[in-house]
């Protein structure tokens, strides 16, 4: 339920309310709007008297919450989550489109370091890279590991690049926030629900792919479970589902970005080279994301895609970026955004 604070309330009613609503055993998650101050009240409802909270001074009204995921919803928080990557200060969320760019897996130094350069000249504001990379074959390239990060490390010390990488188990997060920016949480641990919960105990901003089978529902519920664990900097990624096409890799559900902004106040961005497979389809699910509402795109890009040693047949040669993102910068101004 949110419990909506009336105008003029004291610090001293909102403490008041928020020890009461904890003495009852649910969780609560403040959210500063523009106009009202509300206290989401999540956890097993049975155990709440509305009728004592809607006694408590200051107090204006209590609304339940409808949708499975709470704090997630928009019924809690009507305007958009915006969140500032570091160390740039990007926006995503807002009226700007934030892209993220860089090779599928870091491969050694020269390779991570000629990419975040030229990424960065093109206009990107986070490099991604892998360091702890889960593949299906147990003999493919799994990555470097902590030197990865290292690598990670001095690139956004040579450009000030954001880094984003994943995390694939809960050992793996101390780690890795010490060396990135954003952990990213892969399509095959959207449902690892413990890994959800770490993340959700560190500061550092969430990037939540959507699992290849998951409905908006699981996807939302996902992010619920950072939130709830108290960290609210989730930045949703639509990545592909699998479906029975063989075309593509996966099957992107574009119409799922306009979906979630309706129900949601997180931001999405698009992964269109997982989503994907395929080069060529890269740059036009680019540009059809922005047209649809996306906030931003991450995006595989290699100084030598055809020499890869993670999904060479996806990633965006330095050259095909640079022009992708002047074609991205004008569909982002035809929806009244900017690049």
């Amino acid at each position: 339920m949110i419990v909506v604070m009336g105008p003029g309330h004291t610090k001293q009613q909102l403490d008041h309310l928020v020890a009461m609503v904890e003495e009852m055993g649910l969780s609560t998650h403040i959210i500063y709007g523009t106009d009202r101050t509300v206290v989401a009240a999540v956890g097993d409802k049975r155990m709440v008297d509305k009728s004592a909270l809607e006694n408590v001074p200051g107090v204006e009204k209590i609304v339940p919450i409808l949708a499975p995921y709470k704090v997630a919803s928009k019924e809690v928080k009507r305007e958009k989550t915006i969140i500032s990557l570091q160390p740039g200060g990007a926006k995503i969320g807002s009226d700007t489109i934030s892209v993220i760019a860089g090779p599928c897996s870091v491969e050694d130094r020269s390779q991570l370091l000629d990419t975040a350069t030229a990424v960065k000249q093109a206009g990107a504001v986070g490099l991604r890279g892998g360091a702890f990379k889960p593949r299906s074959s147990p003999y493919s390239f799994q990555g470097l590991a902590e030197k990865g990060l290292e690598y990670l490390a001095e690139a956004r010390e040579k450009t000030g690049l954001t880094v984003v990488t994943e995390a694939m188990t809960v050992t793996h997060v101390d780690l890795i926030s010490r060396y990135a920016d954003v952990i990213q949480i892969g399509a095959r641990n959207m449902q690892n629900f413990m890994l959800l919960q770490a993340v959700g105990e560190q500061s550092k901003p969430v990037l939540l792919k959507r699992g290849m089978s998951a409905t908006m529902e699981e996807f939302l519920l996902a992010a619920e479970y950072i939130i709830n664990a108290g960290n609210p900097n989730v930045i949703l990624c639509e990545r592909g589902i699998r479906t029975f096409e063989e075309y593509c890799r996966n099957t992107l559900a574009l119409s799922l970005i306009p979906a979630i902004q309706r129900v949601s106040h997180l931001p999405i961005i698009v992964d269109p080279s997982h989503g994907t497979g395929h080069t060529y389809l890269v740059e036009p699910m680019c540009l059809a994301a922005v047209a649809v509402g996306a906030d931003g795109l991450i995006v595989e890009v290699h100084p030598d895609p055809e020499h890869a040693l993670s999904d060479p047949g996806q990633q965006l040669s330095p050259k095909q970026f640079q022009q992708m993102m002047t074609k991205i910068a004008r569909i982002a101004h035809a929806v009244d955004k900017k690049l």
